[in-house]
């Protein structure tokens, strides 16, 4: 058995990732840690853990989480991540890391979109993206990957095909999301107060979204340049889920049909990327590790259409696939 330890345990994201491994085959989960909780047990937080996992949240150094643990599941935020890492990787253990401490090539971006001196810069550019279908090869031989974000997965996965076609243009793409309300996390928030999001939708963070810099990165390793993504999140009153559409101008008329065969030809043989016929919904995929992905040609542009679950393939799920790469499992263990 392959012993794990989760980092942050409390928010939905960890929930997820806990409820996975716990019917993993080959994951025994060892410890779970909180610096807010006291050494109460992770059912009492997560109540649909009663009976299944009872262990205490502990307030571990990253040393003991990293000797305890053949692999770290950090569900911390933004730079308190990137300042245990180090020292957990220096304790032996692999790391998956949840927050996009390490998704980003460069410090000078981390710094803009993000606001903080990088604790660990001369780790980024160097990380791994934790994209199985696209980085499988680099993910199976790292000790530390950057599992991405959720929106981020659900534009490169349809984009990433066609940009390395070459057929269309980089410098104009349109990147329009809607997501569900557990995507902006646990913690209290007006705009994610019943009251407020309920009945309602509602843009946010226009123009200065977090994964737009990580989308035109990833995507940048497909491309003859850096492109160019206009990227807009929306509010969705629903638990979960992501659905997006993108827009991105052919450099010469093509077909519906020989757009779909790019994104056929490209993700043949792939378990949790669909390409379906007809325009996906969330809740084909609410509760699994699929992103379902189609496409339409409208008055010259092709529409990407792409869903997937948020707390799912747009975190634990893509974690726990990234895990089964590190150690060399099948890919689907613990995901279907």
């Amino acid at each position: 058995m392959i012993t794990v330890a989760v980092l942050g345990a409390t928010g939905y994201t960890a929930l997820e990732a806990l409820k996975i491994l716990l019917r993993h085959p080959q994951a025994k989960i060892v410890a779970v840690t909180s610096r807010q909780e006291g050494k109460t047990p992770v059912s009492s937080v997560h109540p649909s853990l009663v009976g299944r996992l009872d262990l205490p949240l502990e307030d571990l150094s990253p040393e003991q989480v990293g000797s305890r643990a053949d692999c770290v599941f950090s569900c911390l935020p933004h730079c308190a991540s990137a300042e245990i890492i180090p020292r957990v990787l220096a304790a032996g253990a692999k790391v998956v890391d949840f927050s996009a401490d390490y998704r980003l090539d460069d410090a000078a971006t981390y710094l803009e979109w993000y606001g903080h001196e990088h604790p660990d810069a001369g780790r980024l550019g160097q990380t791994v993206y934790g994209l199985p279908e696209l980085f499988r090869s680099q993910i199976a031989g790292a000790a530390l990957v950057a599992n991405p974000g959720c929106y981020s997965t659900s534009a490169i996965l349809p984009l990433a095909p066609l940009v390395k076609s070459g057929l269309f243009e980089t410098d104009d793409i349109i990147v329009d999301s809607k997501s569900g309300v557990s995507g902006a996390g646990r913690s209290p928030k007006l705009m994610t107060h019943f009251p407020e999001c309920n009945e309602s939708m509602s843009a946010y963070n226009v123009g200065r979204h977090r994964h737009t810099p990580e989308i035109e990165q990833v995507i940048n390793r497909h491309a003859a340049a850096m492109p160019a993504v206009i990227f807009t999140p929306q509010l969705a009153p629903m638990d979960r889920g992501i659905l997006s559409t993108i827009y991105i101008r052919p450099k010469q008329p093509i077909t519906e049909a020989a757009v779909m065969q790019i994104l056929r030809d490209a993700y043949a043989g792939e378990r949790f990327v669909r390409i379906v016929d007809h325009l996906p919904g969330t809740k084909d995929t609410v509760d699994t590790n699929f992103c379902d992905i189609t496409a339409r040609v409208v008055r010259g542009r092709v529409l990407l259409i792409s869903c997937l679950d948020n707390l799912v393939k747009g975190a634990a799920g893509a974690a726990v696939q990234n895990f089964n790469c590190l150690f060399g499992l099948p890919e689907t263990a613990g995901l279907l």
